[in-house]
């Protein structure tokens, strides 16, 4: 059954659209709609992560007509709503969590850098695809504000979001997933601003110095950051026990780096599918010595790493490619949103299946 399935690659990308819009874009009204990041419970809960996920899976899914330009409009709309105010200045950050309970809406401020800047490129990417300057407007408007409040010029690295500012201890804190090589690139070619590709080279030199501090070459979801290096924090620093370890975050950066030809880019991510090629199955995280955190398997983790795999065939690790698979044999889950949203994307962004 998995073989058959697999064969008809485009049928397999549209059904995983197809119950990724049924279970998880959720319409407010008729001109919003959001991504439920908390689905089957008593609260709905909007992430600017989630909408920025949406928004890009919405644009993917456009160019092979899957998707219309009406449901973008209603996720773009959402994200407009929910724009931060810093010292009463209306920004183009989006607020990082909104709480929806019995019809009443309760805004969590502060903005959160890996869903600002998903937001920015699925707004760039609407612009070639309907060719509408709204859409490019937007995306300039975010990014000006990415680097006015999420950057650290210190360390020319991103913070994680823009209460992370030069008042906090959390100033030089990188969350590893929020390197974006091919992003980057995106950004600087839209704008002409240098300090996109400033921000690319030292992240991935940050990043590539965390894989070369251990054998596995894995990255840890947080690390301090300076002129010159990085280093992983301890547990409890900013999320959880695991913030120093492979974990929820940076089971992201296969995906992320995945079609990036940049020469540390891909000695980063070579060390890392190295190390997991070497295992008989891969759980959800691990420490950066390679101990598993948990027994089981996640999507979120298979997820970018077959999405990395299928851009780097014939390289040594297409024993990845076919064990990963094992998240397109199976529905999309209807109540693990994280999960879901990586699936899709690989998905929808993987060269072959």
């Amino acid at each position: 059954m998995a073989y058959v399935r697999l064969q008809n690659g485009s049928q397999l990308r549209h059904n995983f659209y197809r119950q990724w819009h049924e279970d998880y874009v959720v319409k407010v009204n008729k001109q919003e709609s959001f991504i439920d990041t908390t689905p089957k419970t008593k609260t709905r809960t909007a992430l600017s992560e989630g909408q920025g996920y949406g928004m890009y899976i919405a644009v993917l899914s456009a160019k092979r007509k899957w998707s219309k330009k009406e449901y973008f409009d209603q996720l773009n709309n959402f994200y407009l709503k929910h724009r931060e105010t810093i010292n009463k200045d209306k920004t183009a950050l989006m607020s990082w969590r909104a709480v929806e309970n019995n019809g009443h809406w309760t805004i969590n401020k502060n903005s959160a850098t890996d869903g600002d800047l998903f937001i920015a490129q699925a707004l760039l990417l609407a612009s070639k695809q309907w060719h509408d300057d709204k859409y490019q407007k937007e995306a300039h408007a975010i990014l000006q504000d990415i680097l006015r409040y999420e950057y650290n010029p210190d360390t020319e690295t991103l913070t994680v979001g823009d209460w992370a500012d030069s008042k906090s201890k959390y100033y030089n804190l990188m969350r590893t997933s929020d390197v974006m090589p091919e992003f980057f690139d995106n950004f600087y070619q839209e704008t002409d601003d240098k300090r996109w590709l400033v921000i690319k080279n030292t992240m991935l030199k940050r990043l590539n110095q965390l894989s070369h501090q251990n054998k596995t070459g894995l990255v840890p979801d947080f690390a301090w950051v300076s002129k010159n290096d990085a280093k992983p924090v301890k547990p409890k620093t900013i999320s959880t026990e695991n913030d120093g370890y492979y974990s929820a975050n940076a089971c992201r950066v296969p995906m992320m780096l995945a079609g990036c030809n940049d020469r540390s880019a891909q000695n980063t991510l070579k060390r890392m599918l190295k190390f997991f090629s070497k295992q008989n199955t891969i759980t959800a995280g691990y420490t950066l010595k390679g101990k598993p955190l948990n027994k089981y398997q996640s999507a979120s983790f298979s997820a970018p790493i077959f999405d990395a795999v299928s851009f780097n065939r014939n390289e040594g690790y297409d024993d990845l490619f076919m064990s990963q698979q094992y998240i397109f044999t199976r529905h999309l889950p209807r109540n693990n949103y994280y999960d879901a949203a990586l699936t899709t994307m690989a998905a929808l962004d993987a060269d072959k299946l």
